[in-house]
């Protein structure tokens, strides 16, 4: 129970929680020095979506609106910091400037979000998305069907290591300082106003909150977070082209905030790393992968011959989504963040 503002305000909340958080740092923090390549290439891959999940938080779970074009910005955010860095720009400044440019975008977006809602904003959402993908796809100052050349990454976080642990440390740090910044704005005026504009709008509007400058702030700070995290994962990948960035990729950012429970800060960054995992193992299963399952493998890899065909097993990734989303909405509307309460609900009242 907080007594006054300013218990609401402290960085760590107890005691334990700052230890905890510590824990997990130190281990981020000495990961480089016991991964190899791809360890760290999944930690960063987890990270980047992690903070494309926050950003969109700040949307779905804080003020309400739904958006099904985040792969548009996370575009915007790639392209702009690779072409910018292709000027001779510093990688960091590039960063920077592809971030405000998706945050620009997200503000023209957020003007629709002043009147309209539900449906009719994913509606415009979605259009906008595809029209990113097809613009980059077509313009050939973007690179065509091929997309830009990725320049090498230079910025030097630790002297001494490769340049893959410089990359893993950077995207590390801007996550951290992502999620620390919207800790801090959903305990300010701010972050306030965004849940009064969730909860009711007209309601908001009544007690003074201003709907025209929160909606489109609201767009641009999600927008501005997911563009720098496109431009991290530029440089993540070392390619990028416009079928990266397509309708699927926009639905697996809600299916994350939605799995992880929106309205949280936790519930994003657990959906993230949940999501970013399966994605990354799920994708190019074989038949003969569900045979070695125990149990019950054989009797899967049969009706799956059966029923479906090469296309269909290239994309089973997401039918696991569907089903892990349905799962959730129907068991745990708070998904993950919920079964984390629940979790620490038990074990505080153990043994009684």
């Amino acid at each position: 129970m907080k007594r006054s503002h300013y218990e609401d305000l402290r960085l760590f909340a107890t005691v334990p929680f700052g230890l905890w958080l510590l824990v997990c740092v130190s281990i981020l923090g000495l990961a480089p020095l016991v991964l190899g390549n791809y360890g760290l290439y999944l930690l960063g891959y987890m990270a980047i979506n992690v903070m494309v999940a926050a950003g969109l938080n700040v949307l779905v779970g804080f003020t309400g609106q739904i958006s099904l074009g985040h792969a548009g910005f996370f575009a915007i955010g790639a392209y702009g910091t690779v072409l910018i860095s292709q000027a001779g720009a510093p990688i960091l400044l590039a960063l920077l400037a592809a971030g405000l440019v998706a945050a620009a975008f997200g503000f023209l977006l957020g003007l629709p979000a002043l009147r309209l809602e539900g449906p009719y904003l994913a509606v415009i959402t979605l259009g906008f998305g595809l029209a990113i993908e097809n613009i980059l796809a077509r313009a050939p100052v973007f690179g065509g069907a091929t997309g830009p050349s990725v320049p090498g990454f230079s910025v030097v976080m630790w002297p001494g290591l490769s340049a893959e642990q410089n990359l893993y440390y950077l995207i590390m740090v801007l996550m951290g300082l992502s999620l620390l910044a919207l800790r801090n704005l959903m305990h300010t005026r701010v972050g306030r106003a965004f849940v009064a504009l969730r909860d009711s709008d007209v309601a908001a509007a009544c007690a003074g909150v201003n709907l025209t400058v929160f909606k489109t702030l609201a767009f641009a700070l999600s927008a501005f977070l997911t563009g720098i995290a496109g431009g991290l994962f530029a440089f993540h990948l070392g390619q990028i082209d416009p079928t990266s960035f397509n309708l699927m990729l926009s639905i697996l950012f809600l299916v994350m905030v939605v799995i992880g429970g929106s309205g949280s800060l936790l519930g994003p960054v657990l959906g993230a790393i949940v999501i970013s995992w399966l994605n990354l193992k799920l994708k190019g299963l074989r038949l003969s992968d569900f045979e070695r399952l125990p149990g019950f493998g054989t009797e899967i890899a049969a009706f799956l011959n059966r029923h479906f065909m090469e296309t269909g097993m290239a994309n089973i990734q997401f039918i696991v989504y569907g089903m892990i989303l349905v799962l959730i909405m129907i068991f745990e509307p708070l998904g993950l963040y919920g079964l984390w309460l629940r979790s620490k609900r038990y074990w505080r009242s153990w043994p009684f």
